[in-house]
């Protein structure tokens, strides 16, 4: 057996597909540091955060020192690729979300659709300007677009407007839900161009004048996550800090579909989570005698467990090839999320039921934070249901969103 066969072996047990052999040997060596580091340092309060709804101290430092955006291992065989592999993408994610869905969540806002929104948005000198700082972590944004009174129907429904006067903006108006809000320190900031009608995207800094940021509380998910309700009053900006390439919401959908599958590997990563709590308690928890592992049922539950996560993992690793060659289909993204997301909240429902009444305890039990995050996972980056009209519409040729 080979070194790389070996760490994956002891990487990805619940891998039976042997989808993780498709990844390079730096790639395997730099998911096996990162899981390395999530164990080592963070495992022991991880729920205690959750509990508390506290982010880990040096959590965004330590991921912005592994440079996953440029790390040579990742590199290895693949010179002149300008991205990390796709695989790689889908078992990064499914590292972080298997050890925390709420850390995978908060890196998530900041390297898809943040860092996105710079990226596929900005001119050529706002890309030089911000991207670079954002994939070393130097800096931390969001995504501010859904709003308080609008979130699935965004599309056609903000409130938050701009208005121009000579080369500065006006922006009045509020969002809600923005994860990372309280911690960024430039926020992409969408707003209906009053003049035009057309979404337009502004970088809004959480110190100007006219911000405030109020992060919500009582969450029964992703505690670690501080989402925030941002109200903007009178907040001026100039024309250089308005993304030059976001002038529709044709725009913003491509950054959307392009980190949509994201969610689907997070959400994949939540049921090998759920399988590794589920399996923890099991062999060591006795009723009747004997560890409850050796009962028909609880096979039973754990086996479909396992299937769900196998074919969560074939969809990602297919997304993942599609995507590695620029298919970003809508209709894809939109099954792997409804689909994979659907089936975390089956797992974790299961891997909670044979837990018992321990499975409510977070502060003590590592299915707990899965239960409940995975019904924000469920609802997150299109619901359910909007992801059932996306791919309705493309089966009937008939639109059913209103």
């Amino acid at each position: 057996m080979s070194n790389k066969e070996q760490v994956l072996k002891e990487l990805f047990p619940e891998d039976i597909m042997s989808i993780s052999k498709g990844l390079t040997e730096g790639e395997v060596q730099f998911l096996k540091q990162l899981d390395d580091l999530l164990e080592s340092k963070y495992r022991k309060d991880i729920n205690q955060h959750w509990t508390e709804a506290t982010i880990p101290e040096g959590f965004f430092e330590d991921m912005g020192k592994l440079q996953y955006f440029s790390n040579p291992l990742l590199f290895e065989g693949r010179e002149n690729a300008k991205t990390t592999s796709q695989l790689f993408q889908f078992f990064m994610s499914y590292v972080l979300a298997r050890f925390d869905v709420s850390l995978v969540t908060l890196l998530g806002v900041h390297q898809g659709l943040g860092h996105n929104s710079f990226l596929f948005g900005g001119s050529k000198e706002q890309v030089a300007k911000y991207v670079p700082k954002l994939q070393s972590h130097e800096l931390r944004t969001c995504f501010a677009l859904t709003e308080p009174d609008h979130g699935s129907d965004v599309a056609g429904g903000l409130e938050t407007g701009a208005e121009k006067h000579g080369d500065k903006w006006i922006i009045n108006g509020s969002k809600k839900w923005i994860g990372g809000a309280n911690v960024a320190d430039v926020m992409p900031v969408f707003a209906i161009n009053k003049e035009t009608g057309k979404t337009a995207c502004f970088v809004v800094r959480p110190e100007q004048e006219g911000v405030d940021i109020e992060v919500l509380q009582h969450k029964i998910a992703l505690r670690i996550v501080p989402n925030a309700l941002i109200t903007l009053k009178d907040v001026e900006v100039s024309e250089a800090d308005r993304l030059q390439n976001i002038n529709s919401f044709k725009d913003i959908a491509k950054i959307l579909y392009s980190t949509r599958a994201g969610v689907a590997y997070m959400a994949t990563g939540g049921i090998a989570g759920t399988l590794r709590a589920t399996l923890d308690y099991v062999k060591q928890r006795k009723q009747f005698g004997r560890p409850i592992s050796q009962y028909q049922l609880v096979q039973e539950k754990i086996a479909l467990i396992q299937g769900n996560l196998a074919q969560a993992m074939a969809m990602c690793a297919e997304l993942a090839r599609m995507q590695e060659h620029g298919e970003y289909d809508e209709v894809a993204t939109s099954a792997a999320k409804m689909m994979n997301a659907l089936r975390f909240r089956e797992s974790a429902a299961m891997g909670r039921g044979i837990t018992g009444g321990n499975g409510i305890l977070a502060g003590e039990y590592d299915i707990a934070r899965f239960f409940s995050d995975a019904e924000a996972v469920y609802t997150y980056e299109g619901t359910h249901e909007i992801n059932a009209l996306v791919i309705g519409r493309a089966l009937t040729g008939e639109s059913a969103f209103v």
